[in-house]
C-alpha cells in the first residue's frame, strides 16, 4: 500500500511538470481559447517548387476568335509577364492578326445583287464585303491573380503542376475596314449639307466608321500546366471589349427617314473573345523551392 502511495504521488508530480512545461512552450500558446502547435508555424507545402514567384514569362502564342458574326480574328503574337509573387503578376499581350470571312458571310453574300443599285436599301456584295472590317493588331495591358494550383495525374503514374489564374486590364485594338471612295461616298450622311444638299438616306454609301484605334476593357482566365520547372502550356480565354461595329451598316435604326444613315451610333460596346494557347518559358530557368 505505501509503495502504491508513492508511485501515485510519482506520477501526478510528473504530470503536473509536464502541463507546466507545455504551458511554458510559446508554439503550444492560446488564442483566442484555442491550443496552437508548432505547425501554426510552418510552411504549407514543404519544399514546393516556387514555379512562378519572381520569374518572367514569355509565351508565343496563338489565338483566334470564338464568337464572330463576319469575319474571324486569326493570328499570333506573345505575352510578357513578370510574376511578383506566387499570386500576383502584371503583364502585356500583343497579337498581330489577320481575317477570315465566316460561314454567315460566305451564306450571304450570294444572296445579294452583283452590281450596286442605289435605289434599294439592300447592299450589293461589295457593298457588303468591303464594309466588314479586319483588327491586324490588338492586345492588352493587365494585372493577374493565381489563386489555384495543384497537380493534376495522369493513370496513376505521371504528374504534372498546374495553376489558374484571372486577369483584368485595359484594351486595345486597330481595326481597319477598306471602303473605297467609288461606294462609300457620302460627306454627309443623313444630315443636310452646308449648301442645303439633304440626306441621301442610303447608309450603303456612307462611310462604315469601323476602323481606327480602339480602347476599352480586357478580361482573361487561363491555365498553365507545367511540362517542366520552366517551361508550360499556356491555354486562355480572352475577352477584348470596346466600340465596335463589325458590319459597318446601320444597325441602330432609321435617321430623319425611312432609310437612315451609319453613324456613330452605329458603333457598340462589343465583347471579342478569344480562345488562346501558346507555349510559357519561366526566366529563369532554374527553379525556386520553400524550405
Amino acid at each position: 500500500m505505501k509503495h502504491l502511495n508513492l508511485l501515485l504521488a510519482g506520477a501526478v508530480a510528473v504530470t503536473g511538470l509536464t502541463s507546466q512545461a507545455q504551458a511554458d512552450t510559446p508554439s503550444n500558446a492560446t488564442t483566442g481559447g484555442r491550443r496552437l502547435n508548432d505547425l501554426r508555424s510552418q510552411k504549407a507545402v514543404r519544399h514546393r517548387k516556387l514555379l512562378v514567384n519572381g520569374r518572367f514569362e514569355l509565351a508565343p502564342l496563338f489565338e483566334s476568335t470564338i464568337n464572330a458574326d463576319f469575319r474571324h480574328i486569326v493570328g499570333g503574337g506573345a505575352k510578357l509577364e513578370y510574376h511578383i509573387g506566387d499570386m500576383f503578376s502584371i503583364g502585356f499581350i500583343g497579337v498581330g492578326s489577320t481575317a477570315l470571312n465566316t460561314k454567315l458571310v460566305d451564306r450571304i453574300i450570294p444572296t445579294l445583287e452583283p452590281t450596286v443599285d442605289n435605289m434599294t436599301r439592300e447592299p450589293s456584295q461589295d457593298e457588303f464585303k468591303l464594309r466588314l472590317n479586319e483588327m491586324p493588331f490588338h492586345g492588352a495591358a493587365y494585372a493577374s491573380l493565381t489563386p489555384w494550383y495543384g497537380k493534376l495525374a495522369a493513370f496513376g503514374q505521371a504528374y504534372v503542376a498546374f495553376d489558374f489564374y484571372f486577369q483584368a486590364g485595359v484594351s486595345f485594338a486597330q481595326l481597319k475596314s477598306d471602303c473605297p471612295s467609288n461606294i462609300c461616298n457620302d460627306t454627309h450622311p443623313g444630315t443636310t449639307d452646308a449648301a442645303g444638299t439633304p440626306p441621301d438616306l442610303n447608309p450603303n454609301n456612307d462611310d462604315p466608321l469601323n476602323n481606327g484605334s480602339k480602347l476599352g476593357l480586357y478580361l482573361g482566365g487561363g491555365i498553365h500546366v507545367f511540362l517542366s520547372d520552366f517551361i508550360a502550356l499556356d491555354l486562355t480565354v480572352r475577352d477584348y471589349a470596346f466600340q465596335d461595329n463589325p458590319s459597318g451598316a446601320d444597325v441602330s435604326g432609321p435617321r430623319n427617314g425611312p432609310d437612315g444613315a451609319v453613324t456613330s451610333d452605329d458603333n457598340r460596346f462589343i465583347h471579342h473573345l478569344f480562345f488562346g494557347a501558346g507555349v510559357s518559358i519561366m526566366f529563369p530557368t532554374k527553379v525556386k523551392r520553400t524550405n
